[in-house]
């Protein structure tokens, strides 16, 4: 008897959710973070927001576990330690107003703030003897990536905004960011349940998804392994850009 799963069969929807999932899973190596922001938005091209976010959790749960193998041993325990609470925070407060706020309204905040610090970065760099970001800012960044996470799985913008002026090395870049995002998408499952995300369609459309996340993490933490710091946050901020302007466009304009 053939098994008979109620995905989604539109060919739209594979042609965007497939380049999707390979940029998220190329987020996953720490340097892609920006372009991994794109995989909701992209995918919003076909399904609602909603839609798509519940579709992503299995394929972010498989992305998180080869990225936790990929860069074992090379965490920064106490800058993992510090954004953890703040994060599972920000989680909350997505399930309190995820009914009440419209999706679109929030990535358009996220990418106007996504191309504010784009600006600032290009406009004022920081120096190579500039003091880290204060720990109230993280804070503060830190919960909005938690929330607009929840949301559209979205929050590499804010937690990179206070990230990246510490200049940290690719690898322990790459390795905190995945020891974080898995501890904050397992944290999502059970709000996602409650709020009736989880459902046979949206499930069976993530496993016809599935087998195209390993590629995109391979491919990214190849990248990781071998490219220069220059270079990789070069690439971040070419990620952090396209996120932003897609993140404005479909908020205010589309």
């Amino acid at each position: 008897m053939a098994l008979n799963l109620p995905l989604v069969t539109d060919p739209f929807f594979y042609a965007v959710a497939i380049p999707a999932v390979l940029l998220m899973g190329i987020g996953k190596s720490g340097f892609g973070a920006g372009f991994g922001s794109l995989a909701v938005p992209m995918m919003a091209l076909a399904v609602t927001v909603p839609q798509a976010a519940a579709m992503l959790m299995p394929v972010l749960l498989l992305m998180d576990l080869m990225s936790l193998y990929a860069f074992r041993g090379h965490y920064d325990r106490r800058l993992i330690a510090f954004l953890l609470p703040f994060g599972l925070l920000g989680t909350v407060v997505g399930t309190v107003l995820f009914k009440v706020l419209d999706a679109h309204l929030v990535a358009g905040i996220v990418g106007i703030f996504t191309l504010a610090f784009l600006a600032q970065q290009l406009l004022f760099p920081p120096k190579p003897d500039s003091p880290h970001p204060p720990k109230w800012l993280g804070a503060i960044l830190t919960v909005a990536g938690g929330f607009t996470s929840f949301i559209a799985h979205a929050g590499g913008p804010p937690v990179n905004a206070y990230l990246i002026p510490m200049r940290l090395p690719p690898m322990i870049f790459a390795a905190t960011m995945a020891a974080f995002y898995f501890v904050l998408n397992l944290s999502k499952w059970i709000p996602y349940a409650w709020l009736g995300l989880l459902d046979t369609r949206n499930m069976a459309t993530s496993l016809a998804l599935l087998p195209f996340a390993p590629i995109g993490v391979l491919i990214g933490v190849r990248l990781a392994r071998r490219i220069s710091a220059v270079l990789f946050y070069r690439l971040l901020y070419a990620g952090m850009f396209l996120t932003g302007c897609k993140l404005v466009w479909d908020g205010f304009f589309a």
